[in-house]
């Protein structure tokens, strides 16, 4: 054997098929590596059994459901992290833990060449490959989908040529991404934007106008970390693994949008994100009692720009690395609780508290005891409004 590969599987159909394909157009080993996100669904052993029976000379299985939310969703959470104002960044976040794994399994194995299943019009190749080139750059790169000119048609046909052992099939045209911080549906009939999505698009989450009692929860939050739902301490995967399940039983965390992609083209997304959702609304809420106006006002622009370098896959790049270090040093004070009611499709905080709020009542309040200083207003607003005087000043001068 000339080569020894290490294949990102999924058990999906384009890894599947890449695994037979590689060997044969290589000429080489195969080592898949699967890693466990929390996606549930599926049991990980039939994934690496189909890894197996598709040819693979090795199949890995990773659990990484506790390292995923601590090390990757909760810094996530702690970012307000949403592409566009919209997108929880599910996969964006999964592809560098999964690169972490595919280096050390290289290093395992002996391999020299790293594969994954993506295609060359999405973002994932990217996120991959710049992973790769920040921890393993001695490694080669090949991607089959993309480099030797991959149709899903041709996939298809391929696995059905080979009987390999893979259920996705013309009549379950969706691609489908997974993990614990929510699910995304690409392809299919979703492609034409004008369709709507039909509820067997979703599994996350139950339809939202079905009538139901609401749902509520207490949140409790460490320095940014979520650490207890309802008086219940939870690590931080068992708490999104419970809220995906409350917020998913009430249509919490539905997204249906047109995102631009890395690559220049833009792509419609259907997604999914339960507790996503209301852990960022949750946390965004706390961050308002806690953090100071003009560190808030600067860390919204890091939290945009932190979602934009992990949506292009540059989580181990210097950039990253120093707004993470803003990110965490501005949780400092983000301690508390924040009560949500889950209902309808939306997840809405109905109270907060903290023993580090900036809210002090004395001084918010119009009512009796009120112990701001109305006096000094008009000072303030008189020298706030000076600079803008002055220029009005001069444009009325110059016509």
């Amino acid at each position: 054997m000339s080569e020894r590969v290490i294949l990102a599987f999924s058990g999906g159909l384009d890894t599947s098929v890449a695994i037979p394909f590689l060997a044969e157009k290589m000429d080489a080993e195969v080592i898949a590596v699967a890693v466990d996100l929390g996606q549930g669904g599926e049991d990980m052993e039939a994934i690496q059994k189909r890894a197996i029976d598709c040819g693979a000379a090795e199949a890995v299985v990773v659990d990484a459901k506790e390292e995923f939310a601590a090390d990757f969703c909760v810094p996530a959470l702690q970012a307000n992290a949403l592409y566009m104002d919209r997108y929880p960044l599910l996969s964006s976040l999964s592809r560098p833990l999964i690169v972490k794994h595919l280096v050390s399994a290289a290093k395992q194995f002996g391999g020299t060449v790293v594969s994954h299943g993506c295609t060359g019009k999405g973002n994932d190749q990217v996120r991959f490959e710049a992973g790769l080139a920040a921890l393993a750059p001695e490694l080669k790169v090949v991607a089959p989908a993309r480099d030797f000119a991959w149709t899903r048609d041709k996939a298809i046909e391929f696995a059905e040529s080979k009987g390999l052992p893979i259920e996705t099939t013309k009549k379950n045209p969706f691609s489908i991404d997974q993990n614990l911080w929510g699910r995304a549906v690409e392809t299919g009939f979703l492609e034409d934007i004008w369709n709507g999505p039909t509820e067997d698009v979703y599994a996350y989450t139950a339809d939202p106008a079905t009538p139901r009692e609401p749902d509520e929860v207490v949140i409790t939050f460490d320095q940014g970390v979520p650490v207890e739902l309802d008086g219940r301490t939870l690590t931080p995967y068992q708490l999104i693994a419970e809220l995906n399940r409350r917020a998913g039983a009430q249509g919490v965390g539905r997204i249906d949008m047109v995102e631009d992609r890395l690559v220049g083209i833009k792509s419609r997304e259907v997604y999914e994100a339960p507790a996503a959702i209301a852990l960022i609304a949750a946390h965004m809420e706390l961050e308002n009692v806690t953090v100071e106006r003009d560190l808030a006002r600067f860390k919204r622009g890091a939290d945009q720009r932190w979602s934009e370098l992990v949506y292009d896959g540059l989580w181990y790049s210097p950039l990253k690395h120093a707004l993470d270090a803003l990110i965490a040093d501005a949780q400092r004070y983000v301690s508390g609780d924040i009560r949500m009611t889950l209902h309808a499709g939306k997840a809405t905080v109905t109270g907060r508290r903290s023993e580090q709020s900036l809210y002090d009542f004395s001084l918010a309040t119009y009512d009796t005891g009120d112990m701001f200083d109305q006096s000094l207003a008009k000072g303030f607003v008189q020298l706030f409004s000076l600079p803008a005087k002055i220029a009005a000043a001069r444009d009325t001068k110059n016509g």
